[in-house]
């Protein structure tokens, strides 16, 4: 019997590549330098968002003092844009998301969030039409911790008041983290509808775990355990 689904967040309930992107390449092109020398700052410092040792905005500075051109209003202008991509993914989500979640609600399934982000992605998060509905959310750059570990997915389990066993885990495969819930003994899922040919996603099909097509799917798959 599945009593909880938990869910990653990032190309599973919400898409960067159907809204302007605004990450190295973008963020490059605002400051005046080739993505390449912007990246010797911004690539070293992932762990370090990712775990909320450092904030978007502090690397930014960084960025523009190293490179001799800071100013307040740049700065503003940069953290401004970036802030808005993250908002701005949520008003392209796939159709089918919220009433997928009221779905969940009505079969009293509870709903888990694990995702590795930014302090920035973080707020957009929060102040999302999703995140009243999660019982539970895991984010890396409040835990310091991040997906593969498995304290971060143990974590979650517990302040769901269930087990591994009971849980499905949706994600579109970043991070190892389907093989890190199967490991688990959690059942996981592809989430692959956000998938699309011709886009520089990192992520790519893993057939030897079930597919979700869309999310409504995911409500098909909890059914199958109840037979």
């Amino acid at each position: 019997m599945i009593k909880a689904v938990i869910f990653d967040m990032f190309e599973t309930l919400i898409t960067h590549y159907e809204s302007p992107l605004y990450m190295g390449k973008q963020i490059a092109g605002d400051i005046g330098i080739s993505e390449q020398r912007f990246r010797e700052i911004w690539d070293t410092t992932d762990d370090d968002r990712t775990l909320g040792k450092k904030t978007f905005e502090e690397v930014i500075e960084e960025s523009l003092r190293v490179n001799n051109c800071y100013s307040d209003d740049l700065l503003e202008k940069i953290v401004s844009k970036r802030r808005m991509s993250k908002i701005e993914c949520f008003k392209h989500m796939h159709p089918e998301i919220v009433p997928m979640f009221r779905s969940l609600k009505e079969m009293n399934i509870k709903i888990g969030l694990i995702t590795n982000c930014y302090y920035e992605e973080r707020d957009a998060i929060m102040n999302s039409i999703l995140f009243d509905y999660f019982d539970v959310v895991c984010m890396s750059c409040e835990l310091g911790m991040k997906k593969p570990e498995e304290e971060i997915f143990q974590r979650c389990v517990r302040e769901l008041s269930v087990v591994p066993r009971e849980c499905l885990y949706v994600g579109d495969g970043g991070s190892l983290e389907l093989e890190a819930a199967r490991s688990l003994n959690m059942h996981p899922i592809q989430a692959a509808w956000y998938f699309k040919d011709g886009v520089n996603q990192q992520t790519k099909r893993k057939t030897e775990f079930v597919q979700a097509e869309s999310p409504m799917d995911v409500i098909s798959e909890i059914r199958k355990h109840e037979q």
